[in-house]
């Protein structure tokens, strides 16, 4: 059996306090000065475009260390970096594919970890298409329900890609759902456990948003 890829010298990190999953982008406002400088090192960096690491804060802050990370995250490219005044930076992270935290460096002055790249092994299951199908029929009537109560996003449609493998993703990332439900779908071992632990996030958003229609 082929290895996942590893990282050798460590991996730039930023841990958030959100999720940020593949393929689904998240606004970034870096003002931490060991923040600013991995955008500096990775912007000097002979990729592009630039890439780093993200994880979930668990426990703590993102602010001043001391904090507890999730072991599984996201390869993210950076895009549309903008210098601001006193040294801040605003960009937009873009998730590319799973990684598992492997172990940790010290940091210097940001956080660095060696990693491996987390493949579904079951990205070939001819049922996804049909898992995917009562997900997004599932995910519909909860966006139906947001418009029904006022609640924000009202979203006209969701849009995912056909691609089981990272639909759920998408499904998640255009609804309410919290980071830790969200953590679940990409620590999910499998396509299939991904889209069931988004169907049971789905029941939760549901019979809140029912509720607020009694």
């Amino acid at each position: 059996m082929v290895e996942p890829p590893r990282s050798l010298d460590g991996l730039a990190m930023f841990p958030l306090g959100q999720v940020l999953l593949p393929t689904t982008v998240m606004e970034l406002h870096v003002f931490e000065p060991r923040y600013r400088q991995l955008v500096i090192d990775c912007l000097g960096a002979d990729r592009d475009p630039p890439q780093f690491g993200t994880v979930l804060i668990e426990r703590g802050s993102e602010v001043g260390g001391g904090d507890q990370r999730a072991s599984t995250g996201v390869m993210a490219e950076m895009r549309q970096v903008q210098a601001l005044d006193g040294g801040r930076y605003a960009l937009l992270a873009v998730g590319m594919r799973r990684i598992r935290v492997v172990d940790w460096l010290h940091d210097d002055p940001y956080p660095r970890a060696r990693f491996e790249e987390w493949e579904d092994p079951d990205i070939a299951d001819p049922t996804l298409t049909e898992t995917l199908a009562a997900t997004r029929r599932h995910a519909e009537i909860v966006r139906e329900l947001m418009q029904g109560t006022g609640r924000e996003p009202a979203l006209d449609q969701l849009v995912s890609d056909e691609a089981p493998e990272v639909a759920a993703y998408q499904i998640a990332a255009q609804l309410p759902i919290g980071p830790s439900d969200r953590l679940g779908l990409l620590t999910a071992p499998t396509i299939k456990e991904r889209f069931a632990r988004l169907d049971r996030a789905l029941d939760d958003l549901e019979s809140v948003l029912r509720f607020g229609l009694t």
